[in-house]
């Protein structure tokens, strides 16, 4: 131990470094550690006993603050306080405070951490807002003010059974989330046990008919790939922005939301390259979108003003439903916008030799299985030039003559053109 009764400076502690416990003012001592760790102690002395109170790591405590700790400690003496009888006392109150907590906590409850937990790794506040309304609306009256460890599979029945036929994508979402949230709720140990709503290895197979059985598939209403032309025509007969924005999407193959969010710092008109950031993709990963003549002639022939390429009213992000009804306006078959990327694959298949790898790239599908798409960092970028090339000349000109007339054409013979080409 120090001697002498002079408080040391910082700069005398810092000089410290004999394991033990060394004097630096009034009651207030460094411990030093053989594994070098330095703490700051409070010594004080009851009913003959010498007792120690930790107030901090030297590392993470600076002196003038372990002083000031100190000071607090010897107020608490002269006040006939005992300090470590108040640490254990403040210990036990949040110890307490903790066990409460965990078997007291609602669904409600537990959701709401749920989503907090996890919003960073969503994609929009759309995606965020469903979960909420959801687990409000259909769980929120049976079990939300529930315990949660006292959810049980009969509460997830009571649940489900209402839209389980009725609205199966709903029902199926809305179990999963239940699922999400009791299973959150397990690792807190704020319950314990099965999770009731699960699906795999659970009881619900047994009690609910599997969705794919009572859910009918309805796929987007898609314009067949024969009407292209002859609705591209119509539409550059439109002077509108969702008419222009309609064009757009179709002749890149991309979805509405990344069309009306397309901004003119992501197009490079020269490069005809348009590069969306993954916040707007529906995967969160960059999707680089090789523009056709077609496509780069229309955003050359438009005013570059403002921020965005097709700016709604008052220069506001145009409307998710104007490029729909634009398309209503020209036709009654309830074709969708979302459809063309059905009616643009399906002519790729039907009347180009391309490899389904370029079609679906072109599309911002994955492809591949999980280890294909971890070792092939490859977008095709310039292999899909090509086949969006075709694509916009096909929607703008209608299809190619077929070989045959070619050859016919040109006074050769059908096997004369094969052998060359």
């Amino acid at each position: 131990m120090a001697k002498g009764k002079r408080a040391l400076s910082a700069q005398q502690v810092a000089a410290l470094t004999d394991n033990g416990t060394h004097r630096v003012d009034n009651q207030l001592y460094l411990q030093i550690r053989e594994q070098g760790t330095r703490s700051w102690v409070f010594r004080y002395s009851r009913n003959g006993k010498t007792h120690w109170v930790g107030l901090g790591a030297a590392n993470d405590v600076p002196l003038s603050r372990a002083k000031e700790l100190a000071v607090v400690e010897r107020a608490k003496l002269i006040n006939g306080g005992n300090p470590i009888a108040e640490r254990r006392a403040v210990k036990e109150s949040l110890r307490l405070e903790r066990e409460v907590k965990a078997d007291s906590p609602s669904f409600a409850w537990c959701a709401g951490e749920y989503i907090e937990a996890h919003r960073a790794s969503w994609k929009n506040q759309k995606h965020i807002d469903q979960w909420e309304s959801t687990l409000r609306m259909y769980a929120g009256p049976v079990i939300g003010k529930l315990p949660v460890d006292q959810v049980t599979l009969d509460h997830v029945l009571k649940i489900l059974k209402p839209i389980w036929v009725s609205k199966p994508e709903t029902a199926s979402r809305l179990r999963g989330r239940i699922e999400k949230v009791l299973g959150w709720a397990t690792a807190k140990t704020y319950r314990r046990g099965e999770n009731p709503a699960r699906w795999a290895g659970g009881e619900l197979p047994h009690l609910l008919p599997a969705i794919g059985k009572v859910q009918k598939i309805e796929h987007h209403a898609s314009v067949p790939y024969v009407e292209m032309p002859g609705l591209m025509a119509k539409l550059r007969r439109l002077d509108s922005t969702s008419a222009r924005a309609l064009r757009f999407t179709i002749l890149t193959g991309a979805r509405t939301g990344e069309t009306i969010g397309a901004k003119w710092a992501e197009i490079d008109l020269e490069a005809a390259t348009w590069t969306i950031p993954g916040e707007r993709m529906k995967a969160g990963i960059e999707h680089r979108v090789a523009l056709s003549d077609a496509a780069v002639a229309l955003l050359r022939s438009m005013p570059q003003e403002g921020e965005l390429v097709f700016p709604g009213p008052k220069g506001k992000m145009l409307s998710n439903m104007a490029m729909l009804k634009c398309l209503r306006g020209l036709r009654e078959d309830g074709a969708t916008v979302h459809g063309f990327r059905a009616t643009f694959s399906t002519w790729a298949r039907d009347e180009t030799d391309y490899p389904r790898e370029l079609i679906e790239a072109s599309l911002a599908h994955a492809v591949g299985n999980a280890v294909e798409q971890a070792y092939n960092r490859s977008d095709y970028l310039a292999k899909r030039r090509a086949l969006m090339a075709d694509w916009g000349r096909y929607c703008e000109t209608g299809p190619k003559p077929s070989k045959a007339t070619d050859v016919a054409n040109s006074g050769i013979t059908t096997q004369t053109a094969m052998g060359a080409r």
